[in-house]
């Protein structure tokens, strides 16, 4: 009779058991939940942004006519630029050049004298083969800038809704920032009420563009508006503030400034009150000014906030849109009328290859100039 020893010998191998299908998928997973959990975002990117955006890139090149139950494309490649820059398009996004005045040539010739020093003082200094090609750009579109500003506003013609766009991002969010960030020191104070205020500045930032449009427009009616009789008190009764450029231009920026201002005054408000208050205590007793306090010490700490913010906030004033369409719907003609706005006019009346070319010069000056900001001011500021 033979028996069998079931007992493990010491050095024989062990029997390792096989792991399941559910095992071994949870192995894969922990290997790869990083790529696991990206790759929905990498989707929904590739398919809402990277997509229309090379979508909206071959619209641009082409001509399309939309006819009954079809359409018809035709690649024309850059006529489409080649249109709004020199074309039958150019009075609609340029403006008009009708010769420049003694004062636009002053401005154009010191435009031009200051890029030239620009350029010569980086080549001196730091000079890179790949900083000067990125400089390139941004030398370009000041020079251009320059000029357009040269041959219109300072000529006393017509400028398009480039202009109109510039005008908007240069003056209105300078203001705005201005405004937010005075507001913001003041209620980093220890005022009586700054709870209350700083609510109150905050308000405007929850309603909606349409909505501030529509207040901004009833509230700017000289006739039947709330305000009405202050308007007829003041003898402005009978002054049509949307048959006037200048005057359209200012309202506009008057209600987009009311409308984004919370949002400068909440950002720098947070910045300021994380000042630390020993470096504040320590001026005031070396005998430091109010003035001199704010310059070097709660500035320094707070302007990479501040550079952030104002960043944030020129891609934004690029789109603007609801408030030029609600307030004068682009009008008087087109003197108020943005790039966006002037994009959206143009895919309504179903010219949709203008359309697209207007979008993206919109997006080439809006990358050119934020791109530029960042690296000349933001970037520039963190290496210091």
């Amino acid at each position: 009779m033979t028996v069998t020893d079931n007992t493990e010998r010491p050095g024989s191998p062990r029997a390792v058991p096989s792991k399941g299908a559910r095992e071994r998928f949870a192995d894969w997973l922990d290997l790869h939940a990083a790529h696991v959990f990206i790759w929905p975002a990498v989707i929904m990117i590739l398919v809402f942004s990277i997509f229309p955006l090379v979508a909206s890139a071959i619209m641009a090149m082409s001509r399309i006519r939309l006819r009954a139950g079809s359409y018809q494309v035709r690649f024309v490649w850059f006529q489409n630029f080649e249109k709004q820059m020199f074309g039958s398009e150019q009075f609609h996004f340029l403006g008009t050049f009708a010769g420049m005045s003694a004062l636009g040539w002053v401005v154009a010739i010191v435009v031009t004298a200051l890029i030239v020093w620009w350029i010569q003082r980086y080549v001196r200094t730091s000079f890179t083969v790949l900083g000067f090609t990125g400089r390139l750009f941004t030398w370009s579109l000041v020079l251009g800038i320059g000029w357009l500003a040269a041959a219109t506003f300072f000529s006393g013609h017509h400028f398009g809704t480039l202009g109109t766009t510039l005008f908007y991002v240069i003056i209105g969010c300078s203001i705005q920032f201005l405004i937010g960030l005075g507001l913001a020191f003041l209620c980093s104070m220890p005022i009586r009420g700054r709870t209350f205020f700083r609510v109150v500045f905050f308000i405007p930032l929850m309603i909606t563009p349409i909505g501030v449009g529509y207040a901004f427009r009833m509230m700017a009616d000289t006739t039947k508006g709330p305000f009405s009789p202050a308007w007829q008190w003041a003898g402005l009764g009978d002054f049509s503030w949307a048959s006037s450029a200048w005057t359209a231009r200012s309202f506009i920026m008057i209600g987009d400034s009311w409308q984004w201002i919370p949002f400068i005054f909440v950002v720098m408000l947070a910045a300021l009150e994380s000042v630390p208050r020993d470096y504040v205590e320590a001026a005031q007793v070396d005998g430091a000014s109010s003035w001199e306090i704010f310059k070097d010490i709660t500035w320094s700490q707070v302007v990479p906030v501040a550079a952030t913010v104002l960043l944030i906030r020129v891609i934004e004033g690029f789109k603007i849109v609801d408030l030029p369409n609600i307030m004068t719907a682009g009008g008087p003609g087109i003197a108020t009328e943005s790039m966006t706005l002037h994009s959206l006019f143009a895919w309504r009346s179903l010219d949709l290859g203008q359309s697209a070319a207007v979008a993206y010069l919109l997006l080439f000056i809006t990358v050119v100039t934020c791109v530029s900001f960042f690296n000349l001011v933001v970037l520039k500021r963190i290496r210091a």
